[in-house]
């Protein structure tokens, strides 16, 4: 696989997803209840992972590395939370929920590895062959 040159205007259009990847996880977060589990990190990520293994499937990402940029490691990289993910985890062990946390981190795991892994198989999914429909 070669590398393109990296261009200024490839970097803004990651930084633009970025941005609104960032937006679009703090008004879920944001919007949701407080709870001791931290649903809507959890919640974040696997739809993250899911979009991100689907992202193949729009032609437009198939056609432009900047469009694949802006939405790859721009939008979900700025929607998705790695950080906050390890931070709540942390801070529920430091809190006496040990169990809480170990839950937390094993269901983060499964079922984003399970999100992308249905995402990756739907995206390599052959198209219906319209001659016959």
């Amino acid at each position: 696989m070669t590398r393109r040159p990296l261009r200024a205007v490839d970097v803004l259009f990651v930084a633009a997803g970025g941005a609104v990847g960032a937006v679009l996880r703090h008004l879920v977060d944001a919007s949701a209840p407080d709870s001791l589990f931290p649903w809507q990190t959890l919640a974040i990520n696997v739809v993250g992972a899911f979009a991100l293994a689907m992202l193949p499937v729009l032609a437009a990402v198939r056609r432009s590395h900047r469009v694949a940029a802006a939405l790859g490691p721009g939008l979900l990289g700025g929607f998705t939370t790695v950080s906050a993910w390890a931070g709540q985890t942390r801070d529920l062990a430091a809190g006496g929920h040990v169990v809480v946390a170990g839950a937390y981190l094993a269901l983060t795991l499964a079922a984003g590895l399970s999100a992308a892994a249905l995402g990756r198989h739907l995206a390599r999914r052959p198209e219906p062959d319209e001659a016959l429909g």
